[in-house]
């Protein structure tokens, strides 16, 4: 008998092999089960949903969902600042790094917003929210006019002030 299974196990294809060596938990996903969880945005705008919004509709946003953690105006509070321009070498390591300041991608902010805001119910902003809130925070940090919308065409055109300063680890992957 545990010859048979053995010579089962040798002969059989490496799905079935691999499936044998699980605990058995859980059950596979379906691709329709994985879209909803496929989010991602790339740094060129790739995978930006349709959708938009201004800043004056992320003012109120902020608000109602995000002043909370991160202060009035996005000035900071138990969460970092999201609004100003302070020095990144003024503290080293511990200095603020603030969207003005620090990240190089504009787009990386709405996959960042999606995925992970508000604290502690994530992915409950629909995409024009979440666009909205980026249109407030660009043009708080005077990186966008205050009446320009955000949407997947101008998000990814927003020229970010650090977007130079990074070391690609891997620049062929790109």
């Amino acid at each position: 008998m545990l010859l048979a299974a053995l010579l089962a196990l040798v002969y059989s294809p490496p799905a079935a092999r691999a499936a044998a060596n699980t605990p058995g938990l859980g059950k596979p996903i379906s691709p329709s089960d994985l879209k909803a969880w496929d989010i991602t945005v790339l740094p060129d705008g790739t995978g930006l949903p349709p959708g938009s919004g201004t800043a004056a509709q992320g003012a109120k946003l902020f608000d109602d969902k995000c002043a909370l953690c991160h202060g009035q105006g996005a000035k900071g509070g138990i969460a970092n600042m999201l609004i100003g321009n302070p020095s990144l070498t003024a503290h080293g390591i511990a200095s603020n790094k603030t969207i003005a300041n620090f990240w190089g991608q504009s787009t990386t902010l709405f996959d960042y917003i999606r995925r992970a805001m508000p604290w502690p119910a994530p992915r409950i902003l629909s995409d024009d929210d979440v666009y909205a809130l980026c249109a407030y925070l660009l043009a708080g940090n005077k990186l966008i006019p205050e009446d320009e919308p955000m949407n997947a065409q101008t998000l990814p055109k927003v020229k970010m002030p650090n977007r130079d300063n990074f070391i690609i680890k891997f620049p062929d992957r790109i």
